[in-house]
């Protein structure tokens, strides 16, 4: 069976506590998004996600449009993942350090998509990849001291 996911992984210099505020307020997401899709959270929805909750994103590829998402995942300051309307996740894995650090994760996961073979076929796996990249990446140096 093939693995349905691609993933990276970076150390942050923050507690998982200053991150998951970051993770859990969509209006921060185009802080840290490295897609360069991600343009600003909808009007209407949480202040602060949990579980269940529905957030909408004004998002742009070519040309705009809007993503309605919800979070499946919440473990506070562990791991939030939230699902678009295609079942596909973007998951976030926090883990404290020693050190007052952070690991942290960022999983584009398609296992649990409606038709993954379709994301199989597409260039969302590829792409994906460079754009966590990039987003851990910013995310590191919005920590930076």
């Amino acid at each position: 069976m093939k693995k349905r996911q691609v993933s990276a992984t970076r150390i942050v210099a923050a507690p998982p506590e200053k991150i998951f505020e970051l993770l859990t307020d969509p209006s921060k997401h185009p802080l840290i998004d490295g897609s360069g899709t991600v343009l600003a959270a909808q009007g209407g929805g949480p202040e602060r996600l949990t579980l269940g909750s529905r957030f909408g994103m004004d998002m742009k590829m070519g040309a705009p449009y809007k993503i309605l998402n919800t979070v499946v995942e919440f473990d506070e300051n562990r791991l939030i993942a939230w699902r678009h309307f295609n079942g596909h996740r973007w998951r976030w894995q926090l883990k404290p350090l020693e050190d007052g650090s952070t690991e942290v994760t960022e999983t584009f996961d398609w296992s649990t998509a409606r038709i993954p073979l379709l994301i199989d076929l597409s260039f969302f796996p590829r792409k994906n990849q460079q754009a966590i990249d990039k987003t851990l990446d910013r995310l590191v140096n919005l920590f930076q001291a």
